[in-house]
């Protein structure tokens, strides 16, 4: 927690010293009865003595002034909040090598569950959408907030071909820019694609925008990754990619087996090059902590929050409770 005002801290001092002051009064209190009348004398002049009562209503007192001196500060807090809008691309591999059986059942089924797991848990204000890359990139989902349609189009993937990881980049880059631009022409005051404009009518700010890729060999199609980062830079995508699958993986049966490893190299150059994250997964709970990882950074955002009104009705609160109680046990304010 941080102060906007740290010097009102100093009001705590007086807070301080008056809970000093009744402690101590007390105690004289109770030396100047012990010191002119005998234990049963008052015990029959006080049988019923409020013992932590009388002391409980004083106690919230104190802490509703130093929760309204705390307030004064101006206290804030770093809180994690979703965004009010932003755009997650899922892109999966469906080379013929996510046939490879390393990751049970096999690598395809097990990232297509893991993925829809993953969609599943993103904050209500993230739009998903879905890019399929073999020999080329294919967007299969256009970015939506049909969680439905876009998992579906999960499920329906099927393996085939090479590995364009570059073309994956390309086709979500592109993706993000029509759909910023689509959201720019609502920002001026025209009709967006759902009949929806903007309350103000200015411009709109950037849509936090987010690639998740995930791939289990070597750039063997089209456009190479590196030529791809520029594309992600201009449309301001971070590129968080997942190298996936056994180092041992192969692909085929008996004598004609091919390995299948995935170029980590190639995939953490990406991530680094474009501000996003590289994660390794070799198995389908690996996978699906990656994932996790990756959803609880993207979608939410941190931001300082001024907490002075929570405080100041904690301490409305505190003192009304005191003012309350006292008037119920002793039928005087406190």
């Amino acid at each position: 927690m941080t102060f906007t005002d740290p010097l009102f801290l100093l009001a705590l001092v007086p807070v301080a010293a008056l809970a000093l002051a009744y402690v101590l009064l007390r105690r004289r209190r109770t030396r100047y009865a012990v010191r002119f009348a005998t234990l049963p004398m008052l015990d029959r002049v006080a049988p019923a003595r409020p013992r932590w009562r009388r002391h409980l209503a004083t106690g919230l007192v104190l802490l509703a002034l130093g929760a309204f001196a705390t307030a004064a500060a101006g206290p804030q807090m770093r809180l994690r909040v979703p965004y009010e809008r932003a755009t997650v691309i899922v892109a999966i591999d469906v080379s013929g090598s996510m046939e490879a059986q390393d990751v049970p059942p096999d690598r395809l089924t097990a990232a297509k569950e893991a993925a829809v797991r993953f969609v599943r848990e993103l904050p209500e204000t993230v739009q998903v959408g879905v890019v399929a890359f073999a020999e080329e990139a294919e967007l299969v989902a256009p970015v939506t907030a049909d969680r439905a349609l876009v998992e579906n189009s999960v499920r329906n993937l099927r393996s085939d071909g090479g590995t364009a990881i570059g073309e994956a980049v390309f086709a979500a880059a592109a993706e993000v820019v029509r759909q910023a631009a689509t959201s720019g022409t609502a920002a001026d005051g025209e009709a967006a694609p759902d009949g929806g404009t903007a309350p103000d009518g200015g411009t709109a700010d950037p849509i936090p925008a987010r690639l998740v890729l995930l791939s289990d060999g070597f750039n063997t199609a089209g456009r190479s990754p590196a030529s791809s980062v520029q594309a992600a830079l201009d449309a301001e995508m971070p590129v968080s990619t997942i190298a996936y699958g056994t180092p041992g993986g192969v692909i085929g049966s008996g004598t004609r087996t091919q390995s299948a490893p995935a170029d980590d190299n190639t995939l953490r150059m990406l991530a680094e090059e474009t501000a996003g994250h590289f994660y390794r997964a070799e198995s389908g709970a690996e996978l699906d902590q990656v994932y996790e990882d990756i959803g609880s950074a993207i979608g939410w955002r941190t931001e300082t929050t001024l907490v002075t009104t929570p405080l100041v009705l904690i301490g409305l609160t505190l003192a009304l409770t005191a003012t309350a109680l006292s008037l119920r046990w002793f039928s005087r304010l406190v």
